[in-house]
């Protein structure tokens, strides 16, 4: 199966609310990282067992771990969770960065170091999450 058709999958198999949200904000994404590469993580490890939820996965960055190992992977991710939608934007050093600079304007929505996690669209400002995952793309590049 490819990668769009997983994508289709995932968004097609949530709530009719969520559904609309992540398909709204999945082109949201391809338009703020247009020809950005396209993953999905279905969320299991190598062993088989399930570790996170599925993602979706935009542009390309590369993971060097310490112990001198490196992983390709994507920069920004969104997911559905139990209690709405999470975009992850990956590869920001400062840790304080979301939060201080998009905290505030976001709307209802928890910002951690990495997560920008909300319910449903119409509660947070999609021109801010906009704004912050062109940051996390352009922070990578």
């Amino acid at each position: 199966m490819s990668i769009q058709d997983q994508i289709n999958n995932l968004i097609s198999s949530q709530p009719e609310a969520k559904q609309a949200d992540m398909q709204v904000l999945h082109e949201r994404i391809l338009k703020t990282l247009p020809g950005c590469r396209l993953w999905f993580d279905n969320g299991v490890n190598e062993e088989g067992k399930v570790v996170t939820n599925p993602t979706i996965g935009y542009g390309f960055q590369v993971l060097k771990y310490k112990d001198g190992k490196t992983k390709d992977f994507f920069q920004i991710g969104m997911c559905a969770n139990t209690t709405g939608i999470s975009v992850y934007i990956l590869g920001i050093a400062d840790k304080k960065y979301l939060a201080d600079t998009y905290g505030k304007e976001i709307g209802k929505a928890s910002v951690t170091g990495y997560c920008i996690k909300f319910k449903a669209l119409k509660d947070i400002n999609i021109d801010v999450l906009t704004a912050a995952i062109r940051y996390g793309a352009e922070a990578q590049n």
